[in-house]
């Protein structure tokens, strides 16, 4: 199935209803669905393979999505947050294309071979033209190209075909299933999967698409309430900066939020607390999932939180810091070096498997063995089918021939009542090839070095005890909140090498 038709069932059936809003724009489903037929008009016309899209979030970009889809043309979307070398670099890989950006991007990607750009608003407004379309798009096609963030080399672009896509909707999301009055804030970046995927989710519910263009704190909050957002979707980062601005009692600022869906990396163990206690009546849901298997694998519902969170049971008290059970339609295992199954509570690579896992790259072709896809995250199952991570596999620490997960070691530091934000890295060491770091974001004036390694020496083996402990104001984190361990790596480094020479 085509994702074209996701939208065209809604505006069939409610063609009035608000679909999208963003500043002082409204668009109803039978709007954005005569904007979407347009564009494609206007896709086709250009004579272009891809169809690029480089801006912020706004009505142009579902626009783009479907317009797309309708002209039977892949989107890619490209982070505008890159530098201007790295930006066009990725754009020369779509020609020919044509590119729909703001007024700065145009500049940005002005003389590129085989690229011709479409300011977003020229598109929004090329879009009340009378158009028809012809197509025949087959569910094989490809829908939307991702970029990876490239951090050790240069990006490759993740296939999403139409299928996958249409998978992951009708598996996971009702049709019609949102009240009229639900509205879900979008601050992601649209060259995100959650960015994709949600707008497709929300779409396919009937629920209004609140576009944020980038994501701010107060302007968040302030949004929220003046449309009275009932659904949104953040990443640690952007919760914990949410919570520094909300009061204890916070639902009186947000009185119509009702739940919150976080993902796209670690979530500290006390934040979640903290939102759960100024916001007791939020249902949160932690949402694991990747580019590569079209957004989400696993999911930590509500009620899991509550339970979890009202325990005095270690073990079920430990699921808020897991990320849930695997979806209903999908497999997942666990798997060693050699890709050979492990039993529950063993820690090896999560392999996944269904109808919306892609594991496709441009130019590099499909990755699926049997049809498992190999995350390259570490991870574990427990004996009651809750998904635990712990980082990239790439991440381990091998401390003499020991492999050491840098979650592991993370939880036991995260549970000291002073320490906001951890992460465990290995560096380089002449006698054990890695020793274990930790940056530590935490007052020194009452988290010492010595109780950290204390802590952690009353929880596991000594192996995993840091060598290294630093403090830090904060850690390096991506726009969608995942850790950069590798920055963390290269500033400290040269500090272990002193250190290891005395």
């Amino acid at each position: 199935m085509n994702i074209a038709p996701l939208l065209e069932i809604i505006a069939e059936a409610t063609p009035d209803r608000i679909a999208l809003t963003c500043g002082e724009v409204n668009l109803t489903y039978r709007q954005l669905l005569e904007r979407a037929t347009a564009a494609a008009t206007v896709f086709r016309e250009a004579g272009v393979q891809t169809v690029g899209y480089m801006d912020v979030n706004s009505p142009a970009f579902p626009v783009a999505m479907f317009g797309a889809a309708l002209a039977d043309l892949p989107l890619a979307p490209i982070n505008y947050r890159l530098h201007d070398e790295q930006v066009r670099s990725l754009a020369a890989r779509l020609a020919p294309s044509l590119i729909v950006s703001g007024s700065e991007g145009k500049v940005r990607l002005s003389d590129l071979e085989g690229v011709v750009t479409i300011d977003a608003t020229e598109l929004l407004e090329a879009e009340r033209i009378e158009t028809s379309t012809s197509r025949d798009p087959e569910a094989e096609d490809v829908a939307v190209l991702l970029f990876t963030s490239g951090t050790t080399g240069e990006p490759k672009a993740a296939v999403l075909r139409h299928r996958h896509l249409s998978s992951y909707i009708l598996a996971s999301v009702e049709p019609f299933s949102a009240d009229e009055d639900e509205a879900a804030l979008v601050s992601v970046p649209p060259y995100h999967v959650a960015g994709v995927a949600g707008a497709l989710s929300a779409i396919y519910a009937g629920r209004r698409i609140v576009y944020l263009p980038q994501f701010d704190p107060e302007r968040w909050i302030e949004t929220a309430r003046l449309e009275s957002i009932s659904h949104a979707m953040v990443v640690p980062t952007m919760l914990r900066r949410l919570l520094a601005l909300l009061p204890e009692e916070a639902s009186t600022k947000l009185p119509s939020l009702r739940h919150i869906s976080y993902g796209g990396g670690r979530m500290p163990l006390p934040v979640i607390e903290s939102a759960m206690r100024k916001l007791p009546t939020v249902d949160f849901v932690n949402a694991y999932g990747l580019t590569e298997t079209s957004s989400t694998i696993a999911v930590l519902a509500p009620e899991d939180h509550r339970s979890a969170h009202a325990s005095t049971e270690p073990t079920i008290r430990e699921r808020l810091t897991s990320v849930g059970k695997p979806l209903p339609h999908l497999e997942v295992s666990i798997r060693d070096a050699l890709g050979e199954p492990l039993g529950a509570g063993e820690r090896g690579e999560i392999w996944v498997r269904g109808d919306q896992v892609a594991g496709e790259y441009r130019g590099h072709g499909n990755q699926l063995v049997d049809g498992w896809f190999p995350t390259r995250d570490a991870g574990r199952l427990d004996h009651d089918g809750y998904l635990y991570l712990d980082g990239r596999i790439d991440e381990v620490i091998v401390r003499g021939g020991e492999n050491i997960s840098p979650g592991e070691v993370e939880a036991v530091i995260q549970s000291h009542p002073g320490v906001r934000e951890v992460a465990v890295f290995g560096v380089s060491d002449l006698e054990w090839g890695e020793v274990v770091c930790a940056a530590v974001v935490a007052d020194p004036h009452y988290v010492s070095v010595r109780e950290i390694q204390d802590l952690v020496r009353s929880h596991l083996r000594s192996s995993r005890v840091p060598e290294l402990v630093f403090f830090k104001d904060e850690l390096p984190h991506n726009e969608m909140g995942k850790l950069l361990r590798r920055e963390l790596r290269s500033e400290f480094a040269p500090v272990s090498e002193e250190a290891a020479r005395g």
